[in-house]
């Protein structure tokens, strides 16, 4: 018998989701400041947007390369140590930037500690929870783990644009501090690393599908490598990451100001931009389930 045959039963895993998406709600949020707070601090600190934006483009670097070996840390220590470690360091690295004053500590904070922490959260951590606590709907939960980034991108730019405008860069970046250590409280209560944690199995699993557990498979890294449809994958994934979150991400805001086109203004374009993406990538979730996921992505 299945969960999805069983409805009366409450099934643990949805709480694990909520948890998951609020994580990854708070990381894409920690990743859209750089780009609202770069003129802002430009400003203040007469760097040149050259400067700020070495800091900002190793912190995209260090959480590309932190993924794969965070999806390994993961697998042998669970979702719930790597997401509150994550969050610690994201929480550490916006306290510590409220009080920088040369360039070498803004590459250090936003570049290696928040670049490590947004990195452990965004690369694995939905797609691990999806698969040990998913079979069936796994693709409507990715979705939501989709949508939940977006949604930090449509809550967190024009929130982050407010403060920034009346607090100043330096007080919000307290805040979202305060915010990722919050998220903290949440992941130690209720985030769970397996269903077997709270006597269930994974949902809509049958006695001849399992979901995978730490440590239960090895040398999945090498065959991946050597298939062209991993590089096909990574270099799609690549060049998405680098022209939204990269270019469009951290540069717009600066672009518009540029140009005349006002940081709030700008901020709205960006949090239009997560709007669409949440709408898009919780639909794509849903058809996932239902469709080839290679037609979708075609």
């Amino acid at each position: 018998m299945t969960h999805e045959s069983s409805p009366h039963r409450f099934y643990y895993g949805w709480v694990v989701v909520a948890v998951t998406a609020l994580t990854l709600l708070v990381s894409a949020g920690v990743r859209s400041a750089p780009g609202v707070f770069l003129v802002p601090l430009q400003e203040d600190t007469q760097w040149s947007i050259g400067v700020i934006s070495f800091a900002v483009s190793i912190g995209l670097l260090v959480l590309g390369l932190t993924a794969p070996v965070s999806g390994w840390f993961i697998d042998r220590y669970g979702p719930r140590r790597l997401a509150i470690i994550a969050l610690v360091l994201i929480s550490i690295s916006m306290a510590a930037s409220a009080f920088i004053q040369e360039p070498w500590q803004l590459a250090l904070l936003w570049g290696g500690l928040s670049g490590v922490g947004t990195g452990i959260i965004s690369g694995v951590l939905g797609a691990t929870v999806a698969m040990r606590w998913f079979v069936a709907r796994r693709g409507l939960v990715i979705g939501m783990f989709g949508a939940s980034t977006s949604a930090g991108q449509l809550i967190f730019v024009p929130a982050l644009m407010l403060a920034a405008t009346t607090l100043g860069w330096r007080a919000s970046s307290l805040a979202l501090s305060l915010v990722a250590m919050v998220a903290v409280l949440p992941v130690l209560l209720f985030l769970r690393n397996d269903p077997a944690d709270v006597g269930q199995v994974p949902f809509g699993a049958t006695p001849a599908t399992t979901a995978p557990r730490a440590g239960a498979e090895s040398g999945v890294m090498r065959r991946a490598v050597r298939s062209p449809v991993f590089w096909l994958l990574a270099g799609t994934f690549f060049i998405c990451g680098a022209t939204s979150n990269g270019l469009v991400g951290t540069h717009l805001i600066p672009f518009a100001h540029d140009h005349g086109i006002s940081q709030t203004t700008a901020a709205g374009m960006l949090a239009l931009m997560g709007a669409m993406n949440f709408v898009g990538t919780l639909g794509s979730g849903w058809l996932t389930d239902r469709y080839d996921p290679r037609k979708l992505l075609a």
